[in-house]
């Protein structure tokens, strides 16, 4: 799929996936929530009750080597957090 790049597994995301069903993806910038919504339903056969996205800007990062200050930028991304029905389960964890 190109919409969906990865799946977010930190603590917190663990957390609120055990008590409100809510999942993380880390997601294309250009996507919007409906194909957000179909790409999870059509990846892990789940049915999706909401999508909630965040974009982060690239921030500009420094640092003094030896050879002088070398200045760079991180990616900007899109963040994802679906929310699925009751019952419904992701295993990210099944393909390994």
């Amino acid at each position: 799929m190109d919409i969906l790049i990865k799946p977010v597994v930190t603590e917190k995301m663990t957390d609120q996936s055990e008590k409100l069903n809510r999942y993380g993806f880390v997601v294309d910038h250009t996507a919007n929530k409906i194909q957000i919504k179909n790409a999870v339903e059509k990846m892990y056969g789940v049915s999706v009750e909401t999508v909630n996205t965040m974009n982060y800007a690239g921030k500009s990062k420094s640092k003094f080597t030896k050879a002088g200050l070398i200045s760079g930028k991180t990616n900007k991304y899109k963040k994802a957090i679906v929310t699925v029905t009751d019952g419904d389960v992701i295993d990210f964890y099944s393909n390994i």
